[in-house]
């Protein structure tokens, strides 16, 4: 089994900055074994969720178009952990954040909420003006 957990967040003033991080845990008891892609997504109360960005082991990394230009994710193979650099938060940046895994490879598979096999319980960034 696998298990995330999620770090960071909290609060900060619009134009400024978060990072939020996720570490892996355990595996899918793949024979062979292999790294898994990790991705972010987020969700506002009332809304569905949407992925932000996503890495895989390999390197590729995915951002959405809302956020590409302000936020960078990065992945530390070493230490199985996935973090996401926040830059110029905006107000509507304010959501839920939680990380995921994929029981894939490919970054691709980590940006999209129905191939994700496990969820982190969130962490909640709060941008206010």
């Amino acid at each position: 089994a696998v298990q995330l957990a999620e770090s960071g967040g909290g609060s900060a003033e619009a134009g400024g900055s978060l990072t939020i991080s996720c570490s892996l845990s355990g595996d899918f008891g793949a024979d062979p074994p292999f790294d898994p892609c990790l991705g972010w997504f987020r969700q506002e109360t009332g809304k569905q969720r949407e992925h932000v960005a996503a890495a895989d082991a390999d390197g590729n990394v995915m951002i959405a178009d809302s956020v590409k230009d302000r936020f960078t994710v990065f992945r530390e193979n070493t230490k199985n952990t996935v973090s996401l650099q926040m830059n110029s938060l905006k107000l509507e940046d304010s959501a839920m954040y939680y990380c995921a895994v994929a029981k894939r490879s490919w970054v691709g598979y980590c940006r999209d909420v129905d191939s994700i096999d496990s969820w982190g319980r969130g962490i909640q960034v709060i941008v206010s003006s």
